[in-house]
């Protein structure tokens, strides 16, 4: 039958892949378990809907194959597998690697915290990831809770390489346009300009904020007040919200929520050699407190005026299409 990217179980087959259930579908497409019987094995089918003409279809057909030619390059742990990649009909897809487990985002969603313990368990995973993946010129650019898969075991995998890019070609995002989930986005992500390695590590940041307290360090009723925040304002501590919490983790977090690049982790590596030692330490050490400049509860904003032309490039409606938090 021919493949189509609704998320109605009309389409039995894709390529040569068999469908076999819904996975999940968004505001781009559709994702499929499905089994190729050519190497008799399950797998993830994402489509995404290719307008067949018109202003636009041009952009999201070389978006995702953009997407896949930076996916398909990546061979880590941590990272979903890319198997093939093509088109049928109106439906290009990509043929991944079927992960058995659940998003972080329905670990996140009760609002209790992760132990430290298992907090810090993903999050090393998670920059591990990102860390081979920047080290090959590809950044992801929207790290959220829906883009991580937990394993039963343990083990973590980063998904979606939807607005990935590499660094050495031409951005597809159109000028102005914020790229990203706004709950998870960087500073310079909020203020439209172009994400670096550095992005995807405050985003990491925002994460390990979330699954250490319980909530998001950043909040507002609508999205230009979140923006402000997210630009400006400091969270308090994670041990100020949860007082288990211990102060090194504390400083870890602050280092990757840092507002200024140049404070920030200048990579993941760095975030995953800390998480790391922390790990390794001896299980009666002391948990003394470290100053954190860079989390506070009184902290001062650094304000921005944002009546500057420039100064707060977001589109209401490209941000309901990229939040899926």
């Amino acid at each position: 039958m021919t493949a189509v990217a609704g998320s109605t179980m009309e389409t039995r087959a894709i390529g040569r892949y068999v469908i076999e259930s819904v996975l999940g579908s968004g505001a781009m497409g559709v994702v499929y378990k499905a089994t190729d019987p050519l190497l008799e094995r399950s797998l993830a089918i994402k489509t995404v809907n290719l307008m067949p003409s018109g202003e636009g279809s041009e952009y999201y057909e070389k978006r995702f194959y953009q997407e896949a030619r930076a996916a398909a390059g990546l061979n880590h742990p941590n990272i979903v597998t890319v198997y093939d990649v093509g088109r049928s009909a109106d439906a290009a897809y990509m043929a991944m690697e079927l992960i058995e487990g659940v998003e972080l985002r329905a670990l996140l969603a009760m609002g209790q915290p992760l132990s430290p313990d298992r907090a810090v368990a993903i999050a090393v995973q998670i920059a591990e990831g990102l860390a081979y993946a920047h080290q090959r010129g590809v950044v992801h650019r929207d790290i959220k809770p829906a883009n991580i898969m937990v394993v039963g075991n343990g083990l973590v995998k980063i998904t979606d390489f939807g607005l990935a890019r590499r660094r050495a070609s031409a951005d597809l995002t159109p000028g102005g346009e914020i790229s990203g989930s706004p709950r998870y986005m960087s500073p310079e992500q909020a203020l439209g300009k172009r994400a670096d390695p550095r992005s995807d590590i405050f985003s990491l940041g925002v994460l390990f904020y979330e699954m250490l307290t319980g909530s998001a360090p950043f909040g507002g009723e609508d999205e230009m007040a979140l923006t402000y925040q997210i630009v400006n304002l400091a969270p308090p501590a994670p041990s100020a919200v949860i007082a288990a919490v211990p102060r090194r983790l504390d400083q870890i977090a602050a280092r990757m929520l840092a507002k200024s690049l140049e404070e920030r982790y200048q990579n993941a590596q760095e975030v995953a050699l800390d998480l790391r030692q922390w790990e390794r330490r001896p299980a009666d050490a002391a948990d003394r407190p470290v100053p954190v400049a860079a989390l506070s509860a009184g902290a001062r904003p650094a304000i921005i005026d944002f009546t500057t032309p420039g100064a707060l490039a977001i589109s209401r409606e490209h941000t309901r299409r990229s939040d899926g938090s």
